[in-house]
């Protein structure tokens, strides 16, 4: 079998053929043609591993061959050959995304050294990945069993989010495996580390940044007079997703820290992101707003109101006379009225910005068979995220203010995790249905599968009814019914749901950044 199907595209085809010969002695399949049409309909039958083309040829020149092939098969590396080296020439050349040019006359073996560099080039990043990543399995397994702390933690997880996207380079199932195996793991500590230590943080001091800490943390020391501070929340952004857009807003604005905090239990819009804007744990919402808190079995939004959370916050610090705006974008038509808007933003000292388009998806891609093909794992969802954003509206928005002096803290409310491993609870009528969390009375379930609170105040959450009680999922569990159980077992498993504890929900993103 050949290393590589190779099309080499000059005019003058006959004086190479001592060339051609010796990439073909060397396991290359060449292919041979003299013009750009003949090029262009040959990739349109074949497929190539690389092109080796001549700039200039009679006919239809080796920039415009160029440009059809790649519209044709965008992913096919070319290598331009050319007698002419101006720097016009180049910019359009690699504009138009050449993998590498060679000078004329060229020599066999700058030839082949170009394809190695190109066709092996995948392989030695591949094997590279995985012998690094092996270094540092043990690393990660010594770290895991040294007891860590909320701050270890965060640094276990990025590193975990790290070689995930890494591997992404390889193309080694096992080794795939072996880090899927070990972030389960992590996750099974992770599960025993918050049980342990969760009531505690939220009695006293001694904590992470949670939810409702986030603003005094990480954002109001941030506020600058005179430079107008954009606080971007995207909604169920997990860490792995904000990396995955992280390059698109780095084109635009430098990236000052990229920071983690915990999202309180359970990781679910209207726990934490009411937390976010309000400062306070859920139990306080409730007895200083009891009509605007809604708890789960409760009819109506159940976010509605994290405007007015946000001015009772300002004003318990005395921050009354800060001047911002705040904008809740559930739909495109609310985004183009962002892009619109966003210049009239400069004059306030903080803006809000609430992105739901995650969450939806997350949601959607429950419901809907062509979103589970498209977002089918981490990879898929990682990538229907950052084609999301580059298009978005936010996106928009954001780039028609980056010449300007502007800060911008982007976060999310709570992450999501891929649910696989079903677990039986039997509940009365009353029991919520989320299937991560679940509070009610008479709540019947195994004591492994879940962390529960019997007094859901330890958690720092309102009591919805007498002697209800809360319990979480952990890991990539989630939380059926015994009734239909099989039905709902298949239905849910594989879609990415939050409310319970892994690293994935609870360890999220908090990026600053300012213009470059």
């Amino acid at each position: 079998m050949a290393l590589a199907r190779i099309l080499w595209v000059d005019d003058e085809i006959e004086s190479l053929q001592s060339q051609i010969l010796f990439l073909q002695n060397k396991g290359y399949e060449v292919n041979a043609m003299t013009n750009g049409f003949d090029a262009i309909e040959f990739v349109k039958e074949n497929p190539v591993d690389v092109v080796l083309l001549d700039e200039t040829m009679p006919g239809i020149t080796g920039l415009e061959t160029l440009a059809k092939i790649k519209e044709l098969y965008q992913q096919v590396p070319v290598v331009l050959i050319t007698k002419n080296e101006t720097e016009n020439l180049m910019d359009e050349a690699i504009g138009s995304q050449i993998s590498d040019y060679l000078i004329k006359p060229v020599n066999p073996n700058q030839v082949l050294l170009s394809l190695k560099k190109i066709i092996d080039n995948k392989r030695l990043v591949a094997e590279k990945t995985t012998t690094a990543y092996q270094q540092q399995f043990r690393d990660l397994f010594m770290a895991l069993n040294d007891n860590p702390d909320y701050n270890q933690w965060m640094d276990i997880y990025k590193k975990l989010v790290f070689w995930e996207l890494e591997m992404e380079k390889s193309d080694s199932p096992e080794m795939r495996e072996i880090l899927q195996s070990q972030k389960q793991e992590a996750n099974n500590e992770f599960f025993k580390f918050i049980s342990k230590n969760y009531s505690r943080w939220i009695k006293s001091g001694d904590a992470p940044v949670l939810s409702h800490s986030l603003f005094q943390s990480k954002v109001f020391p941030h506020l600058e007079k005179g430079t107008p501070l954009f606080f971007v929340l995207i909604d169920n952004l997990r860490f792995d997703q904000w990396k995955a857009i992280q390059p698109i807003f780095a084109e635009s604005f430098r990236i000052i820290s990229e920071d983690s905090f915990y999202s309180i239990l359970p990781t679910a819009t209207q726990y934490s992101r009411n937390a976010v804007f309000a400062g306070l744990l859920p139990v306080d919402i409730e007895k200083q707003s009891p009509t605007q808190w809604k708890n789960d079995d409760e009819e109506g939004g159940k976010n509605l109101h994290e405007e007015e959370f946000f001015r009772g916050q300002l004003k318990r610090l005395k921050k009354d006379n800060l001047r911002f705006s705040y904008t809740k974008v559930l739909n495109h038509q609310a985004g183009q009225d962002l892009v619109n808007n966003i210049h009239n933003m400069m004059n306030n000292d903080l803006n809000i910005i609430v992105y739901n388009f995650v969450d939806m998806l997350s949601h959607a891609r429950t419901e809907m068979e062509v979103l589970k093909e498209l977002a089918s794992d981490e990879t898929s969802y990682r990538s229907i995220t950052a084609s999301w954003f580059e298009h978005s509206p936010l996106h928009q928005a954001l780039k028609k203010i980056a010449d300007k002096k502007i800060n911008i803290v982007l976060a999310t409310d709570h992450g999501t995790v891929r649910v696989k491993t079903p677990y039986k609870v039997i509940g009365d009528k009353q029991t919520t249905t989320n299937l991560r969390y679940k509070h009610g009375r008479n709540l019947n379930y195994e004591a492994k599968d879940v962390l529960a609170f019997r007094d859901p105040k330890e958690a720092g959450l309102p009591v919805p009814t007498v002697n209800s009680s809360f319990i979480f999922a952990r890991g990539d569990g989630f939380l059926c019914y015994p009734n239909n159980y099989n039905y709902y077992a298949n239905y849910y498993r594989n879609t990415f749901q939050h409310g319970g504890i892994s690293m994935e929900e609870m360890i999220v993103p908090v990026i600053r950044m300012t213009n470059k």
